[in-house]
């Protein structure tokens, strides 16, 4: 985080109802500037929701988010902000090329290398039909439009799904690119926790539209430990360890992986508050006692 700068993403007590159901349930975090943040979580947590209104296309129903130190959708947020939705949502009639040629005409800034970057992984010929490309062919074009804009801020839902592993690992060489050189702020969602092994910074688990976990992923996995408990080991947070006395700890000092410890979380039946360093003490997150 740039001392004194607004983070890239900030939700405090986000609420988003629809008819009866509550689909984001007093939502509370904070990202950092220029870092890659993994969102993960089961179908139907919330992720998708989450950036579309980090996006300005979702109103909060109580709470408020913000972009950059700015409202989420208001006028001097959108156009630091690049969203990619999970339908890649582009007219199939259009070419690549009038693509292009619409990103650069819709956008102050517009980076046409940025864009054609994406576009060459995939060989997209400049002359064919947006309807007439492959999902992962879809997929790169619809990422070229965000990075083409080159936004402060990158949303991206499932932006890996479609494409092939030697395109994947790719498209997260150029991410990792905008973030080292520009000072990006990436913000994907996932269901394969592979993909961000390597690439994340900050983590947020969602679960039943509610924030479980949210912080620095090294700050994450070096707060918790497998203990032994009733002659199994299980992940336990440090702290409540040393609570509970010396007795319950293992031999050693072995730590999770991020699979480890988002599926030991998503398991656990017991909820209540941690905070990762640096967060504020009002945001309310998940705790796991496994």
């Amino acid at each position: 985080m740039i001392p004194g700068a607004a983070p890239a993403l900030e939700a405090v007590g986000l609420t988003v109802r629809h008819r009866r159901r509550t689909l984001l349930d007093a939502c509370s975090l904070r990202l950092p500037r220029g870092a890659v943040c993994g969102l993960v979580g089961p179908n139907g947590a919330g992720k998708s929701l989450l950036l579309a209104a980090a996006a300005g296309l979702v109103g909060p129903d109580a709470g408020r988010i913000s972009v950059l130190g700015r409202p989420a959708g208001s006028a001097r947020a959108l156009p630091e902000v690049g969203y990619l939705d999970q339908r890649r949502s582009l007219y199939g009639r259009m070419t690549v090329t009038e693509l292009l040629v619409t990103g650069r005409r819709t956008n102050t800034r517009w980076h046409h290398e940025r864009a054609t970057e994406l576009l060459d992984l995939g060989r997209l010929p400049l002359d064919a039909r947006i309807g007439d490309l492959s999902g992962g062919q879809r997929t790169l074009a619809a990422l070229a439009l965000v990075r083409g804009k080159a936004p402060g801020l990158m949303l991206l839902d499932e932006p890996l799904a479609e494409l092939d592993p030697l395109v994947r690992r790719a498209v997260l060489g150029l991410l990792l690119a905008d973030v080292a050189d520009h000072g990006t702020t990436v913000l994907l969602s996932t269901h394969v926790l592979t993909d961000l092994d390597e690439v994340v910074d900050h983590l947020v688990l969602l679960d039943a539209g509610q924030v479980r976990l949210a912080g620095a992923l090294p700050e994450l996995l070096a707060a918790h430990h497998y203990v032994e408990r009733d002659g199994r080991a299980v992940l336990a947070r440090r702290d409540r360890v040393r609570r509970e006395g010396p007795a319950a700890e293992t031999d050693g000092d072995e730590g999770p992986t991020l699979d480890e410890l988002v599926v030991a979380y998503l398991r656990s039946p017991e909820t209540g508050r941690w905070l990762a360093p640096g967060m504020r003490p009002d945001a309310p997150h998940g705790v796991l006692i496994a």
